[in-house]
Order: C-alpha cells, then sequence, then structure tokens
C-alpha cells in the first residue's frame, strides 16, 4: 500500500497530513524544530472554515527518519530554498530491501521553477505540483486553511512533461483527500502560471497605499509573463482547468486575510526568504534572454535588504521599493 512520506511540517505539509489523517490515506509527516515537536506532543491544531479540530497525526523528526519502503512516496514540501539540502538528505536514505530513495517518487509542491530540476540531479522520478491553497502557519502547532469546500487546487505532472500511473494515482490521492486535483502533461506551464501569481507575494512585504501596492503587483506579474514567454514558457490560463473549479473560494470568515500568502508568513515567523526564487526566478531568466524585468529586481533586492535588517512585514515602506522604478 502506497504510503506518503510529507517533508515540511509548515502550511502546506501539515494540512496535507492533516487531511490524509481524516481520509485514511497512509502517511508521515516529518518535521524538525518546536513546530513537530508540538504537533508531536500536542497535535495539530487544524483549522478550516467548518471548524477547529485537534488531530493527532503520525510524525517523525528529521534526526530520527521513518524507515523506507519500496511503496513510499516522498512529498517535498519545505520552501524552494531548502529544496537542495532536503534532497541531498533524502535521495540517499536506504529503502528496505530495495537501493535508495532516490528511486522512490518525489512530488514537488515549491513555488517556482527551481525545485524539480535540483530534483533531478538525485531523484529519478519527479512529480512537479502547481498547488493554490490559503493556508497560514504563524503559530507554533497551528495551521488554518480557508478555502471551501475544498482544501486547495492541485496541478500535478511528470517533469518536465508527460503523465504515469503514478501521476494519476497521487492525484486520485489528493482528490480522496479533499483537494480539487488534476492530472496535467504540460505542467511547467502550470508552475509558470503560479510563479507569474507568487512574484506579487513581495508587495505583501511593504506598507504603502493600496492603490500603489495593487499597481506594482500587476506590473511584478506583467513583467514577470513577458520574462516567461521570452524563455519560452507559456503560462497556463485558468480557462484550461478541465475540472470544475468555480465553486472554490476562500471562506470569509475562515481567518485568511489578503496579503498574508507564504512570503509575508516566512518574514513573520523570522524564517529564510523564497523571494530569490520567486523574484529572483525572474531575475535570472531576464538575464539569460535579455528581457529586463527591474521591477522584480528592486523588490528581491528590498526583501533581501529587509530580511537582513531583521524587519518584520510592513515596516518599510513601498515608496522605497519604487524610487526610481517606473510603474
Amino acid at each position: 500500500m502506497t504510503r506518503y512520506i510529507i517533508i515540511g511540517a509548515g502550511a502546506v505539509g501539515a494540512s496535507l497530513a492533516a487531511e490524509f489523517e481524516i481520509h485514511g490515506i497512509p502517511y508521515v509527516l516529518v518535521g524538525r524544530g518546536a513546530q513537530i515537536a508540538h504537533i508531536a506532543a500536542h497535535g495539530l491544531s487544524y483549522r478550516r472554515p467548518g471548524g477547529h479540530r485537534v488531530l493527532r497525526l503520525t510524525t517523525a523528526d528529521t534526526a530520527t527518519p521513518p524507515a523506507l519502503q519500496p511503496d513510499d512516496i516522498l512529498v517535498l514540501a519545505v520552501k524552494a530554498q531548502d529544496v537542495e539540502s532536503a534532497t541531498e538528505f533524502w535521495a540517499w536514505r536506504q529503502v528496505e530491501g530495495a537501493g535508495f530513495a532516490s528511486e522512490l517518487p518525489l512530488v514537488t509542491l515549491q513555488n517556482g521553477l527551481a525545485a524539480e530540476d535540483i530534483a533531478l540531479r538525485r531523484f529519478d522520478r519527479v512529480y512537479a505540483a502547481s498547488i493554490r491553497i490559503p493556508a497560514r502557519y504563524t503559530v507554533t502547532g497551528e495551521v488554518v486553511v480557508g478555502g471551501e469546500p475544498n482544501v486547495g487546487i492541485v496541478a500535478l505532472g511528470r517533469h518536465p512533461d508527460g503523465l504515469d500511473d503514478t501521476a494519476l494515482s497521487i492525484v486520485a490521492d489528493l482528490s480522496n483527500a479533499g483537494y480539487l486535483a488534476e492530472a496535467r502533461p504540460d505542467i511547467r506551464r502550470w508552475k509558470a502560471a503560479k510563479l507569474e501569481h507568487n512574484v506579487t507575494n513581495a508587495v505583501e512585504l511593504f506598507a504603502g497605499p493600496p492603490e500603489i501596492r495593487s499597481k506594482a503587483a500587476a506590473g511584478l506579474a506583467q513583467e514577470a509573463r513577458a520574462v516567461l514567454m521570452a524563455a519560452g514558457y507559456d503560462p497556463a490560463a485558468p480557462s484550461e482547468w478541465k475540472i470544475d473549479i468555480s465553486s472554490w473560494r476562500v471562506a470569509p470568515e475562515s481567518g485568511i486575510k489578503p496579503g498574508q500568502q507564504s512570503t509575508w508568513q516566512s518574514f513573520t515567523r523570522g524564517t529564510s526568504s523564497e523571494v530569490d526564487y520567486l523574484n529572483g526566478e525572474i531575475v535570472r531568466l531576464s538575464r539569460i534572454h535579455g528581457v529586463a524585468a527591474p521591477l522584480n529586481t528592486a523588490f528581491q533586492q528590498a526583501a533581501a535588504r529587509l530580511a537582513l535588517e531583521g524587519h518584520a512585514p510592513g515596516t518599510r515602506g513601498i515608496a522605497e521599493v519604487l524610487d526610481g522604478v517606473a510603474l
């Protein structure tokens, strides 16, 4: 029987483990530090629009990871900046009676475009996923998910392209666990579309008038799309979904507020920044393909400065970021 090894106990990983627990899908949630210790000792405080539950989850600390079995599927739920170290740690672990973990399927849930290529250095079968889930992890031991009626929306396929029985099986399990999930052979297009949105995360780090923040976000996305197109990507459009996502929404009383996406949460917790893999990915592609990306460059540098100075979101004004950059 397939068992999922969910690596990373943040908002995405812990909520996935919670739904697998609720729906009877075998899993182990693996993490480190205070978060996994709290979940192991006290359970996960899991808040959904339908109510609040404290769930006892199957957990393991990275310091004492679970023994791997031939039917396991690894799910990488760490941030993009941690993919290199995570794949190095897991790839060469022994699987009982079956060689290295590098031969097991690996699902990548990261924002941006870098995780899959990093993973392919060590893992033979990489399944990329573009996941949209309004989830928040800012309090140790607690995850809030605001999606209703489904947890979130997932597109998944074999990287760099194609589908196989494993991809279809993973999508079926996600659907059974309450996600709106679809198998896509052109998964790179869906990852690119998500990145076009995620570059706007950086705006949430800076204070300023709503109209200026909105204009900056639109400019970042427009610039990102131009760069992605120049790089040979054709970001997928929402109209291409084959599953019906029309009734899915973020519940208004769920506790999930606009302007508090994953990048904001990392800065709020004082952990490492994913901006170099979001805006920084657009900057990288712009340099390779000769398409200017001054706005993404400015926000990448401003976010780096914010992190280096140890400042919380909203303590610097967006006017500082936009100084000398045309919107």
